[in-house]
């Protein structure tokens, strides 16, 4: 860091705020010369979005992946408690998927948001197929937004 800094700025506070714990890896920083650092699964980066962005480049890579997990959302105009029942079948007949029941009110009434998530995208899709049928079956127009 010295060679950066004009003789005799390269100081004590500023060599303070450059140490770097040891055994770190370093993370670069494309957008100012300041890098974070790795430690194990410890990542220290940049608070500053614009940052931070910079330094997930680095880190992406070393990032260790999961199974993913698939999602499907559906939003529909109706009460939450007028699908209670049929939720809580769909439920039973995929044990592997979760579903959350979010309700919401605004100025055209009722409304629930209902969210699928699993490991396996064809039951989620299956789970999310059995909601819509049920929101229709209640004179619903659900409405799909991804899965």
């Amino acid at each position: 860091m010295e060679p950066r800094y004009k003789p005799g700025e390269f100081n004590k506070s500023r060599r303070r705020m450059a140490r770097i714990p040891k055994g770190a890896t370093l993370i670069k920083n494309s957008v100012s010369a300041a890098p974070g650092f790795q430690i194990e699964n410890v990542f220290v980066m940049a608070g500053v979005p614009m940052i931070m962005r910079a330094m997930l480049e680095d880190v992406a890579p070393r990032l260790k992946r999961g199974t993913q997990v698939h999602t499907c959302t559906i939003t529909a105009q109706i009460a939450e408690g007028r699908i209670a029942a049929a939720l809580g079948a769909i439920q039973t007949a995929h044990p592997t998927v979760a579903i959350g029941s979010y309700p919401f009110f605004h100025e055209g009434g009722a409304g629930v948001q209902l969210v699928t998530r699993g490991r396996e995208a064809s039951e989620v899709t299956a789970a999310a197929d059995s909601i819509e049928k049920a929101l229709k079956a209640e004179g619903t127009a659900p409405k799909r937004e991804n899965g």
